[in-house]
């Protein structure tokens, strides 16, 4: 049983959460807790970009009768007026005591501000609480704040020979249903997924989050360099979430018009023959696609990975061998390294067994 002490409630406030991945947009997610004279009087999660922040609801439900009390954040409560008045004011205004964070807000217009203003009130402040923890929840939200670029996750399924299909393209299904529902809980939690025409082409995905119950789409993204994607595509035909088509300056602009007629958006990066890469995340940056699945297919997959755009790395095996050399598509086709030394590592490694699938996610290091 767990003992009820600062730990406690600030897990509580990072389970809530995580509860809210994928709701926020390019905005943190937060849990706050309030207790007061050893009751929980308040809980908030920020839920919506542009609504009520986490502190604010669990305050909201406090009613007044915050004063003197604590509050447990999972990031430092803002000090500015955004789209929502500052947090820390609204927390200074209600009497409380106490303020336990767990990191600090890595936005700018942030950084350490919402913790002084509180001290300057003479509330007490406590910081580094489940840093570590509550640092990895919004680490898509870090990176997009200060980078401007998306966070990707590369999320890929093989044989244990590596295999993205079998030579003749035959490719459902390599993982299980355990490591598939998984797959759609990511899609829920990104902003965007991506993928290279060539899949579009070959498997005509609906890219979509098909869960038990219903969750959030995606925006469809598609690397194509001389728009060879189909019109009757289902991203481009099915209008169930936006489709995004990445191409370069010398696209037959005939094809690019009867995509842009059919609802597709398109972005330019690059003159040619392949698309700019950086560029192309700088764009959808502006976009305000602060977080990308990439379930692209070798090429896409090694392209972005040698390239430093890939952030976390998470990998499924099934238990099945197909062979079949260079016919049989692997999941990172790139020039590769010469010596073992110079071998893309993963670090922060966690293996979880999936029924007869293995799934390995890291961090790649720079």
């Amino acid at each position: 049983m767990d003992k009820m002490n600062d730990e406690f409630y600030m897990s509580l406030a990072l389970d809530m959460a995580e509860r809210a991945q994928g709701q926020t947009g390019i905005n943190p997610v937060v849990g706050c807790v309030v207790v007061k004279d050893g009751a929980m009087i308040g809980l908030g999660t920020h839920l919506q970009r542009g609504t009520g922040h986490a502190e604010v609801h669990a305050l909201n439900m406090a009613a007044g009768k915050a004063q003197g009390s604590t509050a447990y954040v999972t990031l430092e409560p803002c000090s500015h007026y955004g789209k929502t008045p500052p947090c820390s004011q609204r927390l200074i205004d209600e009497g409380v005591a106490r303020v336990v964070v767990a990191c600090e807000d890595p936005n700018p217009q942030v950084a350490g501000r919402g913790v002084a203003m509180l001290r300057e009130q003479g509330i007490e402040v406590e910081v580094g609480l489940l840093r570590s923890r509550a640092l990895r929840l919004n680490e898509k939200f870090i990176k997009y704040i200060l980078t401007k670029q998306p966070f990707v996750t590369l999320k890929s399924a093989s044989t244990l020979d590596g295999k993205l299909a079998t030579r003749t393209g035959d490719s459902k299904w390599i993982s299980n249903g355990q490591a598939r529902e998984i797959v759609h809980t990511l899609r829920h939690r990104h902003q965007g997924i991506m993928v290279g025409v060539n899949t579009v082409i070959a498997d005509n995905p609906s890219l979509t989050t098909r869960m038990e119950v219903p969750g959030l789409n995606p925006v469809r993204i598609v690397i194509d360099s001389t728009l060879r994607i189909p019109l009757d595509a289902s991203v481009v035909s099915d209008k169930q979430a936006p489709t995004i088509v990445v191409t370069t300056e010398s696209a037959d602009p005939v094809k690019r018009a009867a995509l842009t007629d059919a609802g597709v958006q398109i972005v330019v990066s690059g003159a040619g023959p392949r698309v700019d890469l950086q560029a192309a995340m700088m764009a959808l940056g502006e976009l305000e696609i602060g977080s990308i699945l990439l379930e692209g297919g070798g090429t896409l997959n090694g392209a972005m990975l040698e390239n430093g755009f890939v952030d976390r790395v998470i990998l499924f095996f099934a238990p099945k061998i197909v062979g079949g050399g260079v016919a049989a598509p692997g999941t990172f086709d790139f020039p590769g390294v010469e010596l073992m030394r110079d071998a893309i590592t993963l670090e922060g490694l966690e293996v979880e067994v999936l029924g007869d699938n293995v799934c390995i996610s890291g961090t790649p290091i720079r």
